[in-house]
């Protein structure tokens, strides 16, 4: 090769490079609907719901300009909605077309969905600019999808408005629960104890004076209302009815997806199996509260050599004792010897555990600005398809796919794993209305201990005690009281708790003893837990829908290149306290090890206990796989001539009538569409003996396509025709 050919070939595949590693209009538009949501209100379940439909969307827009893809909503009717479809206008610039369309689809539905956010000034700005850097004219509103790529997103945008409407979300009257109340009086948690509730078992609202969500929206006198109670009603993506049951509970319908059964419940007459269970999962949380002390000594190795891999789950309540390690924190996961992607052994990374535990609890909580579980695997999706060991395969396998076509494609079937994971988590939330670990804890710690009858304050639903995580208050104890007024109380050895932290940015609480009843989670103390139910945990159930799907679409079960992180600099990255002490890298071999790590980490935050996590993880192993197969069966279709085995138009070109023969009986619909794209004849034409006849004698001179659609809208023939 020449020195100027050479450098022809250089300067090309420089060239080809950075257009393969632009990000695509996709990728863009998703990008905007991730800020939508962390400048929204914290709802993981409207989040996941627009994220689908987001997602479905910009599916559509893409679909309905491929012949061989087939759409989800336009000319279907998805449970029960109709959304009319007759034919796109053939184009010779698909791909232009598609990110037109998608684009103005997506900027019409954030507009409408994120309309009463409270960071709906900025967003406007953010997707005005997008769309004015993608050459668009926003103030296009029309809705007339045979004129153009444009109309046909407005279109599609419409269409999905009206379906969410009726969706069973409540959208209209701002996703409210039309029946559902608690049963306990709200808590205070700046106050001592939870001595007013009056089911354990059942979810209990928290009072604020200040009240800050996980996005840093703040609100005064606040009682938290249970978000969603009544999701189970919401249509979902690939769930069947099969799934679902119903329950009556007050009166009351309640939808369930997916059904585990009931958690275990605390008898406080009665010391009992089950009711020693509801114990043994509080009490863990509350052990596990006392590891995040990153000064306690103890060092971890947290990379996959000894993290992650777990062999099983447990399979009944029992079984939680030996997949949880009660005093170390963590689960059965074995770890990995080598990364098979280099067939190096994985290096360890050894970090103060109580850095690690603490980084856990935030990173998967999502932190301030939160995107919620849900667009926190978008994030992850979009990380992988970042890394330069991607393989754009549909499970790993066929051909490969351009950013795009990838894109829409992973962007729709994990959106419709997002939502199916909303659905059944937040119907069984609903449906069983169990408590949160800040409610049970302090409660069992105002009845007493469980553990014997000989000893002070024992009451059969109390506290089990456990020595050095769960003793009583004895005379000498710093913690006595005034004139001993907390001896015999139940004490803790927990994280102190946000009462030990004048400052986040540079103070610690540490882990120390406290009364029982004074509990805290890791978290803000304007927060402290999220405003639903705690069975199931909807971070479980997400994520490993997502894993799985992840999976699943890649062919693969590790990320790219064998590892996935994520960098925590030291004394930078916590929010609730300050820390971590040393930089910080979290790790995962693979997608399923993300998502085991995620669900721990709501242990060690004190969100939730053990039996809200394992149910979690099981049904999303069963929704994952399932919302890929049935995305999968929208990717491809048969041509359209598979329909029509033969066909001919006769004369061409003509001066008025053409005869057109097709292997076809009954009435079809035939659309004339100029050489602009423009639709100019409609005709349903009868089809006898596989013959029909088109008039053309209105059309003025030029070249057309002729265009005959199924009652599904579907073409089945296509022919150019020239009018003379």
């Amino acid at each position: 090769m020449n020195k100027k050919n050479l450098l022809l070939w250089i300067v090309l595949s420089l060239v080809f490079n950075a257009i393969k590693a632009q990000p695509s209009v996709a990728r863009q538009w998703n990008e905007m609907v991730l800020e939508a949501i962390s400048g929204d209100f914290a709802r993981p379940t409207v989040h996941a719901r627009n994220l689908f439909h987001i997602s479905a969307a910009m599916y559509d827009a893409w679909a309905v300009y491929n012949p061989n893809a087939e759409t989800y909503f336009l000319g279907k009717t998805v449970h029960g909605f109709q959304i009319p479809y007759h034919m796109v206008p053939p184009t010779a610039e698909v791909h232009k077309a598609q990110e037109e369309a998608i684009s103005f689809a997506t900027y019409r539905l954030l507009l409408h969905r994120y309309a009463k956010s409270p960071g709906i000034d900025t967003l406007t700005r953010d997707i005005n600019k997008l769309m004015k850097a993608l050459g668009y004219d926003r103030y296009n509103t029309s809705t007339n999808y045979k004129c153009g790529p444009a109309e046909m997103g407005n279109y599609i945008a419409l269409k999905v408005i009206e379906y969410g409407l009726q969706d069973g979300s409540n959208e209209a009257t701002n996703y409210a629960n039309q029946f559902y109340l608690p049963v306990n009086p709200p808590m205070f948690p700046s106050q001592t104890g939870n001595p007013y509730i009056e089911d354990i078992n059942r979810w209990q609202p928290l009072q604020f004076s200040t009240f800050v969500d996980q996005s840093e929206h703040s609100f005064t006198d606040l009682v938290t209302k249970f978000q969603a109670a009544e999701w189970g009603w919401v249509m979902p993506f690939a769930l069947q009815e099969s799934d679902a049951s119903v329950f009556q509970r007050a009166g009351y319908d309640y939808r369930v997806w997916l059904d585990p059964g009931p958690p275990p419940l605390l008898d406080t007459a009665a010391i009992n199996s089950e009711s020693q269970e509801f114990q043994w999962n509080n009490a863990l949380v509350a052990a596990w509260s006392s590891l995040l002390d990153p000064k306690d000594g103890v060092m971890v190795d947290i990379s996959p050599a000894s993290v992650g891999n777990n062999p099983n789950y447990p399979s009944n309540w029992a079984d939680y004792h030996s997949f949880y390690d009660f005093f170390e924190g963590g689960d059965s996961g074995m770890g990995r010897s080598n990364n098979p992607k280099t067939g190096q052994p994985y290096t360890p990374q050894i970090v103060p555990r109580g850095d690690y535990t603490r980084v856990l609890a935030e990173f998967w909580a999502d932190g301030p600005r939160s995107v919620t579980p849900p667009g926190h695997w978008f994030e992850i999706l979009n990380y992988v398809n970042d890394q330069p060991g991607i393989v754009r395969q549909i499970r790993g396998t066929g051909p490969l796919c351009e950013n795009l076509e990838w894109d829409v494609k992973c962007y729709f079937a994990l959106g419709g794993a997002m939502q199916d994971a909303a659905i059944a988590a937040w119907s069984i939330k609903g449906r069983y209305d169990a408590s949160r670990p800040v409610s049970a804890i302090r409660a069992m710690a105002e009845l007493g201990q469980s553990s014997d009858p000989g000893l002070p304050n024992y009451h059969p639903g109390g506290l089990p005690l456990i020595p050095g995580y769960i003793e009583l208050v004895q005379p000498d104890d710093p913690l006595h009281g005034i004139n001993n007024l907390n001896v015999g109380s139940v004490k803790l050895r927990s994280w102190k708790g946000p009462g030990s932290i004048s400052n986040p940015k540079t103070d610690v609480a540490g882990v120390g003893w406290i009364l029982a009843k004074n509990w805290w989670p890791y978290q803000r103390p304007t927060f402290v837990t999220p405003p639903f139910a705690g069975y199931i945990s909807g971070h479980s159930t997400y994520s490993r829908a997502a894993a799985e799907l992840l999976t699943a679409l890649t062919g693969d079960e590790y990320f790219p290149g064998g590892m996935g992180t994520f960098h925590c600099k030291k004394d930078a990255y916590l929010v609730f306290e300050d820390g971590p002490s040393v930089d910080i890298t979290l790790q995962w071999a693979t997608y399923r090890d993300a998502s085991d790590q995620c669900s721990l980490s709501r242990i060690f935050g004190g969100i939730h206990a053990p039996m809200d996590d394992i149910p979690g993880r099981l049904i999303g192993m069963k929704i994952g796989p399932d919302a890929l197969a049935f995305a999968e069966q929208y990717f491809t279709r048969s041509s359209p001539q598979d329909s029509v085995s033969a066909f001919n138009i006769f004369p061409n070109p003509t001066t008025c009538m053409v005869q057109i023969e097709a292997d076809y009986e009954g009435t079809l619909l035939v659309q004339v569409f100029g050489a602009d794209g423009r639709l100019a004849v409609t005709a349903d034409l009868d089809f006898q003996d596989k013959t029909t006849l088109l008039d053309l004698t209105n059309l003025s001179v030029g070249v057309y396509i002729v265009v005959g659609m199924d009652g599904a809208g579907q073409r089945i023939f296509q022919e150019k025709i020239a009018r003379l």
